[in-house]
């Protein structure tokens, strides 16, 4: 096939994986399918099918899949003594601590339990808390930032980070379970450190409210299975998607100025992040190119419900609107966008 034809159908293919999803509400209900679709006919575009692709599209989300299948199932058996559990940190810490703390450690610990499971137990601790509506909308998007920027610093975290690391893995990154952390170690910790903060800010005067987040599903065997499967396929067609894009990504992207990368991933905060890193990474990049791309991603991605994995299990758990979500992460989101570019324009090299 002609190389103009070439680019052209794979610029079409990524324009219809960017737009439809947030678009159509039928492609947004069945995401997986419509990717798995998308990346075959993108690796089928680029002439790039090879055994070796197959086995790593299979192999590659075996262990974020097994994480979330196991670590659902434990979270579902611990789930009763959440609540007493809270109840004995409040007490010792104030509800203060107690949040700070709590949001801390799912920003942390996302990277080990995965962003799901992290976002399944912020929605029960909420739940639990029982404080007033607007502190806990606050909580909980500032929250998700700390989730979504924690989730990434190993491949266990989210599809966006086993993606990369699974791009980068081969010559001249060799990236490994602890490459992200190396990477963007310095600048993720802070921001969880940041938002931890600002979502226990104000909780000593956050009374109980009749009008409170509410998440009372308990989840059966049948939806943590089913969670796992849409994981796996979801990576799988990541990993295809990203595959069958590379010659687009290795033509335009990898030649675009750092700081341009940065700003043009704020389509993150309504496109899904993991799906873009698919589109956007290429082994070609520079260390600095991969940090502002990346960067860019994780912060935009917390602006809107759409943008990543934790704002859509949150405010799906507890009926945040989106709009009440925009009200609070928007803001921020761009101040820390702004934050993020200028201390990396000057430390990145």
């Amino acid at each position: 096939m002609p190389e103009y034809l070439v680019v052209a159908g794979l610029a079409l293919i990524m324009a219809l994986t960017l737009v439809l999803p947030f678009s159509v509400k039928k492609v947004e209900e069945e995401l997986e399918i419509f990717l798995f679709i998308m990346g075959v006919i993108a690796v089928t575009i680029s002439g790039l099918w090879s055994g070796h692709l197959v086995l790593e599209a299979m192999k590659e989300p075996l262990p974020i899949t097994a994480a979330v299948l196991g670590l659902g199932f434990v979270f579902r058996a611990v789930r009763p003594r959440l609540k007493g559990w809270l109840n004995w940190l409040v007490f010792k810490t104030g509800l203060t601590g107690a949040i700070f703390l709590m949001v801390l450690f799912l920003g942390l610990a996302s990277s080990l339990i995965t962003a799901i499971i992290a976002s399944l137990l912020l929605a029960e601790i909420f739940t639990v808390l029982r404080l007033r509506r607007d502190f806990e909308v606050k909580a909980v998007v500032y929250a998700c930032f700390a989730i979504g920027l924690g989730a990434a610093l190993t491949p266990l975290g989210e599809p966006l980070s086993t993606i990369v690391v699974s791009k980068l893995k081969g010559p001249p990154h060799y990236a490994d379970f602890f490459y992200l952390l190396r990477l963007l170690g310095a600048w993720i910790i802070p921001g969880v450190l940041l938002c931890s903060w600002l979502a226990a800010r104000g909780a000593g005067e956050a009374s109980l409210g009749k009008d409170t987040l509410q998440n009372e599903v308990f989840e059966t065997p049948r939806v943590i299975v089913m969670r796992a499967v849409k994981i796996y396929f979801f990576v799988m067609a990541l990993i295809f998607l990203g595959a069958g894009l590379a010659p687009l990504a290795e033509r335009f992207i990898a030649r675009t100025p750092t700081w341009a990368l940065y700003w043009i991933n704020m389509v993150s905060a309504i496109l899904d992040n993991a799906t873009l890193a698919a589109a956007e990474i290429v082994p070609s990049m520079t260390r600095s190119q991969i940090d502002f791309l990346l960067m860019g991603l994780l912060v935009s991605g917390g602006m809107l419900i759409p943008g990543n994995i934790p704002n859509i299990v949150s405010a799906a758990k507890l009926g945040i609107k989106s709009s009440e979500w925009a009200k609070v992460a928007v803001p921020f989101g761009l101040v820390l966008m702004t934050a993020y570019f200028v201390l990396m324009m000057i430390f990145v090299k």
